[in-house]
């Protein structure tokens, strides 16, 4: 009966163990090792001025450490390229690029993905408090800007998912309009 007793206790505490709270650390760690890959998403963007969300979907490809590409397919073709320093997004064959060197606001916006994916702590702590919740099996990261230039557009960025796996990305932005996005990452 005391033998049950202390193996039950034993495993109650590598339970307890397994699923532990998370540390920053440990995360970007986990992160840092995500070989890249594609992946298909929903975002869903809920305005003020509408009175339904307007749902976009497509694909995702992360080539760490620094390119990132989105297609939009519904409901209008759209891509955006994010690579090194470089932000491109082509619409109705006209095509935008930015250098987020000169646009340091932006560069803070693209960093706080591109930097989770990646998992550089160093360059997310640069613009944005972090607070991370959960386990490996299933964690959510909160970013809050610290830039006056970024606070005066985003509230906070919440990042969800399971081990070196992103699988949402939620905006809340100043004036009170949110984006969803849910990824599901594809072979």
């Amino acid at each position: 009966m005391i033998r049950r007793l202390l193996t039950g206790l034993v495993l109650l505490g590598f339970t307890a163990l397994a699923h532990a709270a998370l540390d920053l650390d440990q995360l970007m760690a986990e992160l840092a090792r995500n070989p890249g890959g594609q992946a298909k998403f929903v975002e869903k963007r809920h305005l003020a001025l509408l009175d339904k969300p307007v749902i976009a979907t497509g694909e995702m490809r992360y080539t760490p450490p620094d390119r990132l590409e989105k297609r939009t397919l519904t409901p209008q073709v759209e891509t955006m390229v994010l690579d090194k320093d470089t932000l491109s997004v082509e619409r109705d064959r006209r095509r935008m690029t930015i250098r987020l060197s000169a646009r340091p606001e932006v560069a803070a916006f693209v960093d706080s993905i591109r930097s989770t994916l990646a998992g550089d702590r160093a360059a997310l702590e640069r613009n944005y408090k972090l607070s991370l919740s959960g386990s490996l099996e299933a964690w959510v990261l909160v970013l809050v800007p610290n830039d006056e230039r970024i606070t005066s557009l985003l509230k906070s960025i919440t990042v969800k998912g399971v081990r070196q796996q992103v699988l949402g990305i939620d905006y809340l932005q100043a004036d009170g309009d949110r984006t969803e996005m849910t990824i599901e990452p594809t072979p």
